[in-house]
Order: structure tokens, then sequence, then C-alpha cells
């Protein structure tokens, strides 16, 4: 199936100049253009930009991402280049994770202070709650908050 860059804008939820950017940085491998110069988008270019999406939301930036496509047009010989790379990005991923997660405790634990607050009218009597008599689910969160 053949999608004009409008049709993969909305499908793909990117914007028109952000495609048109990615093709600009050579992004895809032998996009097609009509005899206009019109980009005509196939299923392989679709796949593309969701492996773009997904290595920009992980971090990674535009010039890594046109680096591993130049190694996928090289073929074969740079496999394991590019499994080295996906290593290295799930390993940078799953620590950002473990960030991510020990900030949502945080938040986890200062919603419920401030709920618990808000219902007393005042911080007096939830700042002396020793953290072994929080509610459990309150405690792990302020906890795994509280480590390194």
């Amino acid at each position: 199936m053949e999608y004009s860059i409008g049709e993969v804008a909305k499908l793909l939820n990117i914007s028109i100049s952000t495609l048109r950017f990615y093709d600009k940085e050579g992004l895809f491998l032998n996009l097609e253009r009509d005899a206009s110069g019109i980009r005509k988008f196939h299923e392989k270019d679709l796949e593309t930009l969701r492996l773009i999406t997904c290595l920009k939301s992980s971090g990674m930036k535009i010039k890594d991402i046109k680096e591993f496509m130049h190694w996928v047009s090289l073929g074969d010989q740079t496999i394991s280049k590019r499994k080295e790379m996906f290593l290295k990005q799930k390993e940078m991923v799953e620590k950002k994770m473990l960030e991510l997660e020990k900030t949502l405790n945080m938040i986890t634990f200062k919603c419920w202070y401030y709920e618990t607050a808000e219902k007393d009218q005042t911080e007096e009597k939830v700042k002396k709650i020793p953290v072994d008599k929080l509610p459990k689910e309150i405690q792990m969160a302020y906890e795994k908050a509280h480590t390194s």
C-alpha cells in the first residue's frame, strides 16, 4: 500500500514537517518519490518511522539514529553493531524506568501526605507519623523513593 505524507502524518501522529525533516536527515532508506518529487511512503517506511519514534522516545539523538540507518544500509556486516546499539539503548531505558519509578514513589507519598494534611487542615500531625506507622503502600513508596 502507498501513503501520502499527509496520510502518514495522520496515521502515526507525526507532523508533516517532522517527516520532511527525517527525510532531509537521511533517516529513510530509499524513500520513493513520484515524477513530481512527491514522497511516496510504503509499509517499510512506516516501520522505519515506528522505529525512529521508539528510538527518539528512548532518548536517542537524531545523529545516532542516522548512524543506525546507515548501518542498516550496509547490510549484514553491521548486525553486531546494531545489536550492540539496541543493548545499550535497552540499558539506558531500564535505568530511566528505575529513576521514573523512584520519582513516582515520591509523588505517591506526597499525594498521600497532602491529602492527609488537607483532611487534618494542618501538616503538623502527618509530619509526626513515623515511617513504620504509615499505611503499608505509602510506607513502601516512601522507602523506595528514599533509597539509592
